[in-house]
């Protein structure tokens, strides 16, 4: 499965480079016609790959209660984030990555909770999970580059 994390891990490169390339007020701010800005979309691919990798394993989350809380499917931009806040995301984006590819080598994840998809899909293995969460990246990558037209 490490070469569907090399599809994650492209994506999420593309998505530190944004990051690395502009302002605090630029991935802070929501332009008009979105609900949320970038640093929202990178935050929130985050929080999803958690989820669906290790909440429906049944093992613990490398992202705390309150990241979910704020970040999670159904939620929107709320305040700013501090620079401070946008570090810790960037280190998330590939930290996460590399414990998941420890995890799988050491053969952690035994269980998963079947749970179906807001677009229709069941996902009803780990392995369905990690394709799911590519797709779902994708979708979130997408935003990311329409919000830097937009601003």
């Amino acid at each position: 499965m490490q070469h569907i994390l090399e599809i994650t891990r492209t994506n999420r490169r593309l998505m530190q480079k944004i990051l690395d390339n502009y302002s605090l007020d630029q991935v802070n701010k929501v332009p008009e016609g979105f609900k949320n800005n970038l640093i929202w979309n990178i935050a929130h691919v985050v929080v999803t790959q958690q989820l669906l990798v290790y909440k429906l394993s049944g093992l613990p989350m490398m992202v705390n209660d309150e990241m979910v809380n704020t970040f999670k499917k159904g939620t929107k931009t709320e305040g700013e984030v501090s620079p401070e806040e946008v570090d810790k995301i960037k280190a998330l984006l590939f930290s996460t990555l590399d414990q998941t590819e420890k995890d799988l080598e050491a053969g952690i994840f035994k269980n998963f909770q079947e749970y179906p998809t807001s677009t229709g899909f069941v996902l009803k293995s780990l392995e369905d999970a990690i394709n799911f969460n590519n797709f779902h990246e994708g979708i979130h990558l997408g935003y990311v580059l329409a919000l830097k037209k937009a601003l």
